[in-house]
């Protein structure tokens, strides 16, 4: 079960609330803040606690004690000035770890300049994210841990593959990636591989490296 942590959202539009939907049932303690009385009576039933506020009133998130809180989600939707206010105040209140939803490019590049800790632009990842997997058909799923690295699960399907040890296919020093989990088709799962581990027909090998190497990895083993 995840470490139970302190959950602020402000903003709880359709992002917003779905930050509050997964939390909740991740067993999380949420506190949703919307200007709208509508919205928040509408959450009221589901979080640890739902209240009114303007994100742009320090008072009023200095008041919530915006700054103890572990995670603050500032998901504001088009407008671009409360959201930019919402962050500098919870960052400036002291809020260790800020996630903001940006519009766009721009809006972006501001709010990680003054100091959110994450920005993310659900519709444009989201976007990316579709067209990578149907460029990499045999990547099942990846996470970017930075602008360098970037984790994947990639199917083994090439039969040059098959029947080889790790230190046979050399992945480190032929696709510059390391794989770190083997999963074989019976779902078992090898989290420490070794040199000598064999890669089976099919398994699914999960690898870190840079994004780039993936995309060459994949398009060698699909």
């Amino acid at each position: 079960m995840a470490k139970k942590e302190s959950y602020a959202v402000i903003g709880i539009g359709q992002f917003g609330a779905s930050i509050c939907e997964a939390l909740v049932q991740a067993g999380q303690e949420v506190l949703a803040i919307d200007s709208s009385e509508e919205v928040v009576n509408e959450f009221a039933g589901s979080v640890m606690r739902a209240v009114i506020a303007d994100a742009q009133d320090e008072d009023a998130l200095r008041d919530l004690d915006i700054g103890s809180f572990d995670h603050v989600y500032i998901s504001i939707g088009k407008n671009v000035e409360a959201s930019i206010m919402a962050t500098l105040i919870a960052k400036e209140l002291g809020a260790p770890d800020v996630i903001c939803r940006a519009e766009n490019v721009n809006h972006a590049r501001v709010l990680e300049r003054i100091g959110a800790d994450m920005v993310v632009r659900p519709e444009h990842d989201l976007a990316k994210r579709l067209i990578f997997q149907q460029l990499n058909p045999s990547v099942i799923d990846y996470v970017t841990l930075s602008k360098e690295i970037t984790l994947a699960e990639v199917n083994i399907n090439n039969p040059k593959f098959f029947n080889k040890t790790l230190d046979e296919l050399d992945f480190r020093n032929r696709y510059n990636v390391n794989v770190i989990i083997i999963v074989s088709q019976d779902d078992e799962v090898n989290q420490m591989p070794q040199a000598n581990d064999v890669i089976q027909p099919h398994d699914k090998i999960t690898v870190v490296g840079n994004l780039k190497d993936i995309r060459k990895l994949n398009d060698i083993v699909s």
